[in-house]
């Protein structure tokens, strides 16, 4: 293999696991992890490595492979908002995701409990049923938005399980907001795609539901999300307003038709900005409550 060839298939194995999202899967653990223990052991350095790269690289990457031919025919593919890989670089995505993903797994299982292995599969097996054939539950309206909010709770559900975490109300209703959360800014995502899943013949929850009526679902899993927490107690009830700059990023296209849907990437373009903001409120809001 040339030196050109292997700096192109890293380039494209980068640009599969989404740079951009890294921290949307690693912070979650991160922050359940060592909120809970006070700690900085090898569990959440093993355990942070993990879910800022390798986790990623298996999610996106395995969904850019078995997605590739819709994705020739979407323009937002190819970029920031995921990577069009080429067909040559296929089999060593998967080949390296699974191989990039297990010595830390190994790790994980070694350092873990039953509960925090049953977690960890779970969290791996959506990994997988999202994208893979013969499960994709990408093409299962809601279950599609269920599966991709599970990507992001999931880390955080592990952490609180790594760590041996005591289950509370307020504890269930944050990870119940935090599921919602998940689940409308899927569906608001999936809006923008409309025209090419249909053309694909993919089904999703915007497909089944139509744009306007998935933003609208979105907004109302949203709110439902922050009236969650704001029973969570203290200090989780002070992310209750983090919600409504979602809710005002959708807003705009409560009536958006499907003809127009591609518009509502502009608003997507506007949440991916809007999650850095918040996570970084949501830091300041732990680091109070550790303090």
């Amino acid at each position: 293999m040339t030196a050109e060839r292997r700096r192109h298939i890293l380039f494209q194995l980068l640009q599969a696991s989404r740079p951009v999202s890294w921290v949307n899967t690693a912070f979650p653990f991160a922050a359940a992890y060592f909120l809970t223990t006070r700690e900085i052991d090898l569990a959440l350095i093993v355990g942070a490595i993990f879910f800022l790269v390798p986790y990623n690289l298996a999610l996106y990457g395995i969904n850019d492979v078995f997605d590739y031919e819709s994705d020739l025919a979407n323009p937002r593919k190819g970029g920031l908002e995921g990577a069009l890989l080429s067909r040559s670089t296929h089999r060593v995505t998967i080949i390296s995701a699974v191989a990039v993903c297990l010595p830390f797994v190994i790790v994980l299982l070694v350092l873990g409990n039953p509960l925090s292995w049953s977690v960890l599969g779970i969290s791996l097996f959506a990994v997988a049923a999202y994208s893979v054939p013969g499960l994709r539950f990408k093409e299962v309206p809601f279950l599609d938005s269920i599966t991709s909010s599970t990507h992001f709770v999931s880390p955080a559900v592990y952490g609180l399980a790594l760590a041996g975490a005591p289950v509370t109300p307020g504890l269930l209703l944050l990870l119940a907001g935090f599921l919602l959360w998940g689940i409308a800014s899927h569906a608001f995502g999936a809006v923008q795609d409309v025209l090419p899943d249909r053309a694909a013949g993919i089904h999703s929850i915007a497909t089944a539901l139509g744009a306007k009526w998935a933003v609208r679902f979105a907004v109302v899993v949203w709110v439902a999300a922050g009236s969650l927490v704001l029973w969570a107690g203290w200090p989780g009830l002070l992310a209750t307003p983090l919600v409504l700059g979602y809710v005002a990023v959708a807003l705009p296209y409560v009536s958006l038709s499907d003809e127009a849907s591609e518009r509502a990437n502009r608003g997507w373009k506007q949440f991916l900005w809007i999650n850095y903001v918040v996570g970084f409120l949501i830091t300041m809001l732990l680091i109070f409550y550790v303090s």
